[in-house]
């Protein structure tokens, strides 16, 4: 039994001692990153002059006052309906956009593909703040600043998330070239063979982005700070700031209510869809 302890231990094995403190280790650091979401959620129904009381996980009392009156004060419905448009928009236009983009890179050859590549990429490497300016004042000249949505989705339509589109082209390159050169046998142009053949076989990159959209379009703030000025076009990211606003001086109860109602959505998209992200990750990472 000792030999096939250190042979365990020489092949970098574990004893149960060293198990426990890894284990141990592991639960301590994710309680302290997931301690203070529990701490908001434990103060959503925790009564407003008891919230910085103390900094436990247990209420002395619970309430659902704070949910009712920032669902009250906040206009959360409005947020909520403004974000989802906002959200299936850029979901659409990432979707269809950045397919097109990729399938282009990765099956056509034309003039300029190189160059027009090495820019692509050159857009994953810019922050979004180097190109906010230019786009604003494009926007701003056409006069869709204010409370149009079409700042937010337009961009999406004409694949500016160079991000997504290296990610499906690295799926393309694991789907055999075999399969567009029998459907060009049979008459089928590119478009014919985009829809038909390649996208379908494009589903877990196609869920990767989906759920990344998702995420990002729904906790972004900067983009709507930017271009929405009406508080009847808030998502719900301008919402949550707007309460901020105007609860500081009576409590943070509905704001911290509002806040979990608001992390509920991503929390369910990401449970049910987690097995397709980390297969789509998986898949699109070992291309090439």
């Amino acid at each position: 039994m000792s030999d096939v302890t250190s042979i365990s231990r020489a092949r970098g094995g574990y004893s149960k001692s060293g198990l426990l403190l890894r284990h141990g280790l592991l639960i301590a650091f994710g309680f302290l990153m997931l301690y203070p979401l529990l701490w908001m959620l434990k103060s959503s129904f925790t009564f407003e002059g008891e919230i910085f009381s103390g900094f436990g996980l247990i209420p002395a009392g619970a309430t659902l006052d704070n949910y009712v009156r920032g669902w009250m004060i906040s206009d959360f419905p409005l947020y909520l309906v403004n974000t989802i448009i906002v959200v299936v928009g850029c979901l659409v236009g990432n979707l269809i956009a950045c397919a097109l983009a990729a399938y282009a890179f990765a099956r056509l050859q034309f003039r300029m593909r190189r160059p027009f590549f090495v820019l692509m990429l050159a857009g994953i490497m810019l922050p979004y703040h180097v190109v906010a300016v230019p786009q604003y004042i494009m926007f701003s000249a056409v006069d869709l600043v204010g409370d149009s949505f079409l700042p937010l989705i337009i961009p999406k339509l004409l694949a500016t998330d160079a991000f997504f589109i290296f990610l499906m082209i690295q799926f393309l390159r694991g789907i055999p070239r075999e399969l567009d050169a029998a459907a060009a046998i049979d008459g089928a142009g590119h478009y014919r063979t985009f829809w038909s053949i390649i996208l379908p076989l494009m589903r877990p990159a196609l869920l990767t982005t989906a759920i990344f959209t998702f995420i990002w379009t729904w906790n972004d703030f900067f983009s709507p700070l930017i271009y929405l000025t009406n508080p009847n076009s808030y998502t719900i990211s301008l919402g949550l700031n707007a309460l901020l606003d105007s609860e500081t001086a009576t409590g943070y109860g509905p704001l911290f209510a509002m806040s979990v109602l608001t992390l509920v959505p991503v929390f369910l998209f990401f449970l049910f869809a987690q097995k397709q992200l980390v297969q789509g990750i998986a898949t699109t990472g070992t291309k090439g």
